[in-house]
């Protein structure tokens, strides 16, 4: 299997897991939910859903048993970026190849929209040791460690600096910093909660955490590459919107070429910290290597 098809199978799989879960169009107040299932389904990488799950495969577990974790996070991004599109802040027409929240529903459901799907995210965490083997002990330290990593001192706080910074010169601490806590907290979290689910040592937590850092800083970094070259219709949103918000970004500190040496030994980073895992670490690997290759 390649790891282009793996992707497409988890995604198709947490798809339909997903699809269950969300409260259905017909249930009333309808528009809500119809939005919160407009902005969750049909598209998407899945990537931090996928990265829980490989994370506790690599540990020694099964994936299946990360699956329902795996379902708060997504309905946790899908909430970001529904926010993040809003005119407020990044003021984007498309996602994913489609209409963004704020244009199909209006602005204020949008705010809603996002409430709703976190709202939602908090309560499948709640019921994981009723549906999933997680034990209420594990569920209370991945309710703790998730809404640390989206709160001020994780993706809400990175948010803020990425507002406060746009437009303005930034340096090379702060750059990592904005991306760190925006991007890189959710896709810690995701890795080393599906490694507790899976069991993990305290040793082995430590090298996902150094993986996590080296994979969300090389994903950020392609980001920003996507944005001055992509293909919009591959990416599904505009090209461009860094630049015209400007936005701190690494091609605009340090060039393509830079970016893209930073980006590359940063999964060499990856790979080397996967070494001494007592799991299967081939889609852990694979995923890294994955992050430079990318077009969307």
């Amino acid at each position: 299997m390649t790891i282009q098809e793996y992707l497409q199978e988890k995604a198709a799989w947490i798809e339909t897991a997903l699809d269950k879960v969300l409260p259905r169009a017909t249930q009333k107040p309808h528009v809500v939910h119809e939005a919160m299932r407009y902005s969750c389904l049909g598209g998407g990488k899945r990537l931090r859903a996928i990265l829980a799950m490989a994370a506790c495969r690599s540990v020694g577990g099964q994936e299946k048993d990360a699956l329902g974790y795996a379902l708060a996070l997504e309905m946790i991004h899908a909430y970001s970026l529904v926010h993040d599109d809003l005119p407020a802040m990044d003021d984007d027409d498309y996602r994913r190849g489609k209409l963004t929240s704020h244009k199909v529903y209006g602005e204020g459901m949008a705010v809603l929209v996002g409430d709703a799907l976190l709202t939602q995210a908090m309560e499948q965490l709640a019921k994981l040791p009723e549906f999933y083997p997680v034990t209420l002990p594990t569920a209370s330290r991945l309710m703790l460690a998730v809404t640390q990593a989206i709160g001020t001192k994780g993706m809400i706080g990175g948010q803020v600096l990425d507002l406060v910074h746009s437009g303005k010169q930034v340096n090379k601490d702060e750059l990592e910093t904005i991306h760190r806590l925006k991007t890189g907290a959710l896709i810690a979290v995701s890795l080393t909660g599906g490694a507790m689910i899976g069991g993990a040592k305290t040793d082995e937590l430590a090298a996902l955490v150094r993986f996590s850092e080296n994979f969300g800083l090389a994903f950020q970094i392609t980001d920003d590459i996507l944005d001055v070259v992509g293909d919009a219709e591959v990416l599904g949103k505009a090209t461009g919107a860094d630049a015209k918000q400007q936005k701190a970004t690494y091609p605009g500190l340090y060039g393509l070429d830079e970016s893209r040496s930073m980006a590359a030994r940063c999964v060499n980073d990856c790979v080397a910290s996967l070494k001494h895992l007592s799991g299967d670490t081939w889609a852990l690997q694979e995923l890294a290597r994955y992050v430079l290759e990318r077009d969307r």
